[in-house]
């Protein structure tokens, strides 16, 4: 079954778009953190980081800088937050590869995604040994 965002994509159901090429759409999120609050998607159904080509994965990510030049020209937010989540457990509720970008404001009190913690440096050490390997791999 197609996902929301491929159903927005063949105009079974309105959005308000804001850009739109070949492979990707941006609208504006009905749920909004922010105003603003853009989504950009590729045309493409891909689950998540994943699964999306590198190519579709590029073409996102290029209407993402655009979209959020118009963004920061328009709105002159203080900030932006440009979020993607993959799975359940980091937020993912359709699973059609998605970017938010979500114009913020000093004190807006919006999304608070993460505490600074500490870390042990031996820890630290032997994860990033263990990750330089794991990049080594093949996908």
């Amino acid at each position: 079954m197609p996902s929301i965002f491929s159903r927005i994509v063949a105009g079974e159901i309105p959005a308000i778009k804001v850009y739109e090429d070949a492979e990707t759409l941006a609208f504006l999120d009905i749920n909004p953190a922010n105003a603003g609050h853009t989504l950009v998607i590729s045309k493409a159904e891909y689950a998540d980081l994943f699964e999306i080509p590198t190519e579709a994965l590029l073409a996102v990510h290029t209407t993402v800088q655009k979209v959020a030049h118009a963004i920061r020209t328009l709105l002159t937010p203080d900030g932006l937050n440009i979020v993607q989540n993959n799975g359940p457990a980091a937020g993912q509720t359709v699973f059609h590869y998605h970017v938010h970008i979500i114009p913020r404001w000093q004190g807006d009190g919006v999304l608070p995604l993460w505490q600074p913690g500490s870390a042990d440096p031996q820890a630290l050490q032997a994860l990033g040994i263990q990750m330089r390997t794991a990049l080594d791999q093949p996908v």
